[in-house]
């Protein structure tokens, strides 16, 4: 066994005792930045991708949740309390056109789906049974029963406190006229929840599947949103996902400050201008 990193190590010979195997190499993959992401190479000629972090099991079920509405995601071979063991997706290139149409198709597909994970609740529908991270940044879920509240209470108020007072009072201010800007009762869509191009898988330019979630229901705007803040997915994936109601643009601001906050949380200062510039955006 080729032994490139000596955590990478540890972590893929503990998933390779949970698959039942001989570990041959491992690899650390890139985009582990939050947690350990390690490609495993087994003697019984498997592949299989072992990730550490704060909540394997929850993203467990997120993912069998996802799996489930028809999203293409990886499958679960093993879990435990700090692992989980996933089946290794292609990924070799980035999507064109008939990838990205095919991400829109299946996201249509999973926002709409009528199955529910086990615990959703149809009187508080909007969030998630447990709480989620991103590393050391706390992902509160716990459901509400309307969703502008939700953003306010779950997702813009919670990093107030790490803002300078100006920008602070800006996000106060705004999450006290959600209801003015977001409907009250959408219909409660699965969503993936850290959408962004590095958790698209392609090969050969199509869609290989969608990875590294951060599940809960909500609007599915959100994940559109998420999708459009680092860059502008093809033409042809809004022709497959479908038209948005009116007022999108506006929604998506509201919905891009919230990855714009975890970053702050995470990245520092340097995030700043872009919070700053999506409440400019919204009038606040």
């Amino acid at each position: 066994m080729r032994e490139r990193n000596g955590g990478a190590i540890d972590l893929a010979g503990r998933a390779a005792q949970l698959l039942g195997a001989e570990l041959v190499e491992a690899r650390p993959l890139a985009g582990g930045d939050l947690s350990p992401v390690v490609a495993l190479f087994l003697a019984d000629g498997r592949k299989a991708v072992a990730k550490g972090g704060p909540a394997p099991q929850v993203e467990a079920r997120m993912l069998a949740a996802l799996r489930a509405a028809g999203a293409r995601v990886p499958c679960v071979l093993a879990v435990c309390e700090d692992l989980l063991v996933m089946e290794m997706l292609p990924d070799q290139g980035a999507l064109r056109a008939p990838g990205w149409s095919e991400l829109g198709t299946m996201l249509r597909g999973v926002h709409g789906a009528p199955s529910r994970s086990p615990g959703f609740d149809p009187a508080r529908p909007f969030g998630w049974g447990e709480d989620y991270a991103f590393g050391p940044v706390l992902i509160p879920n716990a459901p509400l029963a309307d969703w502008p509240s939700f953003w306010a209470e779950r997702r813009l108020l919670p990093a107030s406190p790490f803002l300078p007072a100006a920008l602070a009072h800006r996000i106060d201010a705004l999450a006290a006229r959600l209801p003015d800007h977001l409907p009250a009762q959408p219909a409660p869509a699965l969503l993936h929840g850290d959408l962004w191009t590095g958790n698209v898988l392609a090969s050969g330019g199509r869609l290989s599947g969608v990875i590294d979630p951060a599940s809960y229901y909500g609007d599915g705007e959100v994940d559109l949103a998420m999708l459009h803040l680092f860059g502008a997915p093809h033409p042809e994936f809004q022709a497959a996902y479908g038209p948005l109601a009116p007022g999108w643009q506006v929604r998506r601001s509201i919905y891009q400050l919230w990855p714009a906050l975890v970053h702050v949380r995470l990245f520092g200062s340097g995030y700043h201008g872009m919070v700053a510039g999506l409440l400019d955006r919204l009038g606040v």
